[in-house]
């Protein structure tokens, strides 16, 4: 609306009509009145008619033999002043709260440029510590190739040693044996059939030599020190990667999978979304069969998609909600009546309640503080490891793990969006695609 609209509406005698000349639609300055009745500026009416043939009323178009003497109209003049002066007030009101807009703006610009360079030095500082604890990897790795390349030669050296001593005492044994050859084909010619009788004792018996039958060369260099050696590093670095949130986040994510909402096992008063993705409280009850799989008393409601191994990543969001359980249920679990979720019961979950009391219904329960409050959080399983861990996706922070669990039968995502709570819980949960960082 104009001001002179503010003002007009403001008065039951005057009108935005009566108050605008229709040249320049604004309100009268030094308004001056036509000889037919009309009335305008007097700089809009002289331009009209200057730029005019003949002079004319622009309203309604009589004409005037001679251009007529224009006089300021006075009481329009002074009916328009305090409009004018309204405009001006709501103008200059206006242009403050302009000014006030920009100077907020610019003082946004300077905190997102500290913001900026804050973060900057925080990288540059994080880098820095990556840079050194790499290093020193990769020092630990070089001096290990080292002494492992070392202990291989040394070894191999030893192989060498000991094989030599064998070969010098085989050719001694063998110089020894042809010797006795030799002596025995030349008796063996003799006709000194006594002497051969003599002598017998001596050549007949087995020369003094070593049974070599269990006497080996050990060829095989053992590598299980480069085996030990190798997996000290794999973990040393896995534990060093694992500090930093965004690959450990990222390499979660890889796991991630479609999950779709049941509706054979929502509560009645719950609501679905047509496609499957979300979930919230409908304040009262829908007429729905109470079958088997059917929460009929807590307003739960599982993922149509169950797991029996392997890992799997999904993600939900939880903004603008005071009140919601996530995690995960084994199909086993009983839905009828109330229920009160721990991982004995088959239930492994973190809930939020009274808008910020975060809590991991382990066993016992575990009290959770959060630097701020997850607006999406993440639910990682590792079927064969037993663990399920939540995080909170943007701030890739850990929420909380359930670790060593025994999972012997399918698992499924379980959701709670709690009661709507007069509205202020009326948000739903919402499974969101995982887009990987």
């Amino acid at each position: 609306m104009s001001p002179v609209s503010v003002m007009a509406s403001s008065s039951s005698v005057l009108s935005e009509d009566q108050l605008q000349c229709s040249i320049c639609l604004n309100v009268f300055t030094d308004s001056v009145m036509s000889p037919c009745g009309h009335n305008f500026c007097m700089i809009c009416l002289k331009e009209f008619w200057d730029s005019s043939s003949h002079c004319h009323c622009p309203v309604c178009q009589e004409e005037f033999p001679i251009c007529p003497e224009l006089h300021m109209n006075t009481s329009i003049s002074e009916l328009a002043a305090p409009f004018k002066k309204a405009v001006q007030t709501l103008l200059g009101k206006t242009q403050a709260e302009v000014k006030q807009m920009i100077q907020e703006r610019l003082k946004k610009i300077e905190e997102t440029k500290h913001s900026v360079e804050l973060n900057k030095k925080n990288t540059e500082k994080e880098k820095a510590n990556i840079v050194g604890t790499f290093s020193a990897l990769m020092r630990c790795i070089e001096r290990s190739q080292t002494e492992l390349l070392k202990v291989m030669e040394e070894k191999q050296k030893a192989a060498e040693m000991q094989a030599e001593e064998f070969i010098k005492e085989l050719e001694q044994e063998i110089t020894e044996l042809k010797r006795r050859n030799t002596e025995l084909e030349q008796i063996s010619h003799t006709e000194d059939h006594l002497h051969l009788l003599q002598i017998y004792p001596s050549l007949c018996s087995p020369p003094h030599t070593q049974d070599w039958t269990d006497v080996t060369i050990n060829s095989h260099l053992s590598v299980e020190t480069l085996r030990r050696a190798l997996s000290q590093l794999q973990e040393t670095l896995s534990e060093e990667m694992e500090k930093v949130p965004e690959i450990k986040l990222k390499r979660i994510q890889q796991y991630a999978v479609d999950v779709t909402l049941d509706p054979d096992t929502s509560n009645p008063y719950l609501i679905l979304s047509d496609d499957g993705n979300q979930v919230k409280d409908a304040d009262k009850r829908q007429n729905l069969p109470d079958n088997p799989e059917r929460f009929n008393s807590c307003p739960c409601v599982l993922g149509k998609e169950g797991f029996s191994s392997g890992r799997f990543y999904y993600e939900v969001q939880v903004r603008g909600k005071t009140k919601w359980d996530l995690g995960i249920a084994r199909e086993s679990i009983n839905r009828k009546g109330q229920i009160t979720p721990s991982p004995k019961d088959g239930y492994w979950c973190v809930w939020l309640r009274d808008e910020t009391e975060y809590k991991a219904l382990d066993s016992p329960r575990v009290s959770l503080s959060l630097k701020q409050a997850p607006q999406k959080v993440g639910v990682f399983v590792d079927y064969e490891e037993g663990l399920i861990s939540f995080y909170d996706v943007d701030t890739k922070s850990h929420i909380y793990s359930f670790i060593g669990q025994n999972f012997t039968e399918k698992l499924y995502p379980y959701f709670s969006p709690g009661l709507n709570d007069e509205g202020k819980n009326s948000a739903p949960l919402i499974i969101c695609p995982v887009n990987q960082i």
